[in-house]
């Protein structure tokens, strides 16, 4: 049975959308979607005869693949083992990771999805000053570019009806103890006093290239196999900080050891996502990440036709009958294809693809709102730890995700801090923990009312500026008695994924399924294993995994969501742009910005973002 403590579904919260009246006033309307089985309905009593299609397991890449089959015309039924929707990609309370860690480590399969998981809860929970049904934590927390493969289906499919998104535009690069904000627009890199005449030039003549790289094959052919850096120093004459702005901010790499074209590739994807939708490069979802998405999913595939049954473990699968069995004795007969997660494999499956690749999490709900590090009118920011900023040294950058309450996944005065690395063995925890100190010390410091400048700093008899030692080490004495950060939560563990760290995504990763032979006393030949969530911060890889299995089962990926609905109510905002144009207004026109630069003072009119 669901947890009775569960947050409230999609459904619940949004039961109905406006339209125009006869009169032109804006009037609620139902929305004409069944109900979610196993969210507010009962499960179906019975399971089908026989479908096209079963899919196991209610991740987001098989939500997609189920809801552009159903609406393809395919039968499909779709059942998850667990009593929610999201599998690897859920949306949990604290009570529900509670289960969720505890499985975890009762976890005797041999094929390891997750492993040590370790939980904190605050005592003030179980006391009930925070509900647990208030917070929802993501197991694999995703960011949406608003330039991308996703947005445009979410659009097209009309998915974005169920689901609420907002802006994160605030970027920091941790360096020398210190979080700097990223650089984002024409007019910041103008006016920022601490860049040089030549960086300015040197930035804009980047800018103006890296929209339109791949046309310049002469600029960047010869760097194609060095790292972007090399590329940046020796091409653009650009410094540390700029270079690290843009390979680990910017472009999100993992290390120095991303090459130049894919580096330029994914620097390319922040910047042509400014202006989309307004003055930011990024969105997530309200209630949470990829498990609000995946229950979107889900009830476009309901519309269409397909049959969920939660609770519903698959047993085994019999290609040459064609027949699934599950846990409860009933069968059906799969005309077509079984799809699973790896998670909702069957007992005794041997054709379960390895999970070589770690990704490294923790999660954190502070008593703090961390305002400082939102935008004005915003609840999100994004802190990148490039390599070696850390006191480990770290190899491997350290991506953090924060989302404050007005993200509806925590109360108000909390703050989540979502932390992953790539880095594999014990080092990715020792990482983990250097930039949760690194954290926790930056906010500390900014929430503190350590004395202003013209107390701790004081003037000789010679006129020698000279620091108060006295009182500084007194302010921080003070400081460290007095503040101090309380954790509601906090969550490590390891993920295990068949997808390993890309920096482009490409169809050839998801190809689990290569061998042709099967596998005697096998439980699951014949069943098409999907892959799961990978380290990456963005959702870039979910369309392109979800494609190649629908281009599985069909045979070409040319209908994938080639729906026509019926006009029948407003588009959203700019769905008109599409996936490959951006504003030509945010390019830098090299000599006429040059020219400004070159001119004092520089005056502005208005947002000129890039």
């Amino acid at each position: 049975m669901l947890n009775a403590e569960r947050r409230p579904s999609m459904a619940e919260r949004r039961p109905s959308f406006f339209s125009p009246g006869p009169d032109g006033s804006l009037q609620s309307t139902s929305l004409v979607v069944p109900h979610l089985a196993g969210i507010e309905d009962p499960l179906p009593e019975t399971t089908p005869e026989q479908v096209d299609v079963l899919i196991a397991g209610t991740g987001l890449i098989e939500s997609i693949l189920s809801a552009s089959l159903a609406w393809q015309g395919s039968t499909v039924l779709h059942i998850d083992s667990n009593n929610y929707y999201g599998d690897t990609w859920a949306t949990m309370t604290i009570d529900q990771l509670k289960n969720w860690t505890n499985q975890v480590n009762e976890d005797s399969d041999e094929t390891r999805f997750y492993k040590d998981a370790r939980l904190y809860v605050s005592g003030l929970v179980a006391q009930g000053k925070f509900k647990s049904k208030n917070f929802g934590i993501d197991l694999s927390p995703k960011i949406l570019f608003a330039q991308s493969d996703l947005l445009s289906v979410l659009i097209k499919s009309r998915v974005h009806q169920y689901l609420e998104f907002q802006s994160l535009s605030n970027f920091h690069t941790f360096e020398n103890d210190n979080f700097e904000r990223l650089t984002n627009s024409k007019q910041e890199i103008f006016t920022d006093q601490t860049l040089p005449l030549m960086t300015k030039r040197n930035l804009m003549r980047f800018i103006k290239f890296v929209l339109e790289w791949e046309k310049s094959t002469d600029i960047w052919k010869p760097y194609a196999e060095q790292p972007l850096a090399s590329f940046l120093v020796d091409k653009f004459k650009l410094e540390k900080p700029q270079v690290f702005e843009l390979i680990f901010s910017i472009g999100m790499c993992r290390n120095l050891d991303t090459k130049t074209p894919e580096g330029l590739a994914r620097i390319r994807r922040f910047l042509t996502s400014f202006d989309v939708y307004g003055p930011f490069p990024v969105l997530y979802s309200k209630y949470g990440g990829p498990g609000e998405l995946s229950q979107g999913f889900c009830r476009s595939a309901a519309v269409a036709g397909a049959t969920y049954k939660l609770n519903h473990k698959l047993v085994s699968y019999d290609p040459n009958s064609q027949t699934a069995v599950f846990e409860d004795g009933s069968r059906v007969r799969v005309t077509e294809k079984v799809v699973a997660s790896p998670t909702q494999h069957p007992q005794n499956g041997g054709n379960i693809p390895p999970q070589k690749y770690e990704v490294h999490r923790l999660t954190c709900v502070v008593e703090k709102d961390c305002s400082q590090w939102f935008s004005e009118g915003e609840s999100a920011a994004m802190v990148v730890f490039p390599p070696d900023s850390l006191k480990t040294g770290n190899v491997e950058a350290v991506q953090v995700v924060i989302l404050g309450s007005g993200a509806e996944v925590c109360e108000p005065g909390t703050c989540v801090w979502y932390f992953s690395t790539t880095q594999a063995g014990p080092r990715g925890d020792l990482d983990l923990d250097a930039a949760l100190e690194a954290m926790i010390n930056s906010i500390l410091r900014e929430s503190s009312d350590i004395p202003n400048e013209d107390e701790l700093v004081q003037i000789n008899s010679n006129g020698v500026p000279l620091v108060n030692s006295v009182k500084l080490g007194q302010s921080f004495k003070e400081l460290i008695s007095k503040e101090r950060v309380n954790f509601i939560m906090k969550l490590y563990y390891t993920q295990y994924t068949s997808t390993p760290p890309f920096d482009i995504v490409t169809p050839d990763l998801f190809d689990l399924n290569k061998s042709k032979e099967f596998i005697p006393g096998a439980s699951d030949n014949g069943i098409l294993y999907t892959s799961l969530p990978s380290g990456e911060v963005s959702y870039d890889e979910v369309i392109t995994a979800a494609k190649f299995l629908y281009e599985k089962i069909v045979g070409s990926d040319d209908d994938f969501f080639d729906l026509d609905f019926e006009n029948d109510e407003p588009d959203l905002k700019n769905t008109n742009k599409t996936i490959n144009s951006y504003d030509e207004s945010a390019i830098a026109d090299d000599e006429e910005d040059i020219q400004m630069m070159d001119s004092e003072p520089v005056e502005f009119a208005g947002e000129m973002e890039i």
